[in-house]
């Protein structure tokens, strides 16, 4: 069964960094794309980075472009989301997924699974 945990999360000061980990088990994950989406109280869940199977794509949104980068390790099973100079904005629950195909996607309904989510808080 493919479980996905997220780690890294926490509370930062404006400005500051963090490094997102996710970490997949249950299968080998080569060729798999995968994703960082966030949900912030109230609103819906948003796109924020995406990976190719092959590492060789990547897409940010606009609103963490030059901020934010995904990567992943050599053995497929990790994926990372680097976070440089947060802002109060970036506050949200952060969400890693999984889809079974190598193309990646900014939609929420192309993920097959998730992980439960963690929490980043950026203070002013």
């Amino acid at each position: 069964q493919v479980q996905l945990v997220e780690s890294g999360g926490g509370l930062v000061q404006a400005g500051g960094s963090l490094r997102l980990s996710c970490a997949a088990s249950g299968r080998t994950f080569s060729s798999w794309a995968a994703g960082w989406f966030r949900q912030a109280p109230g609103k819906e869940r948003e796109f924020v980075a995406t990976i190719s199977g092959s590492g060789a794509l990547k897409s940010h949104a606009d609103s963490v472009k030059g901020r934010f980068t995904i990567s992943r390790d050599s053995a497929w099973n990790t994926v990372y989301l680097q976070m440089n100079s947060l802002k109060p904005e970036d506050t949200a629950v952060y969400y890693c997924a999984y889809r079974a195909i190598a193309t990646m996607t900014a939609q929420v309904v192309e993920y097959d699974y998730w992980g439960k989510g963690i929490q980043v808080t950026v203070s002013s």
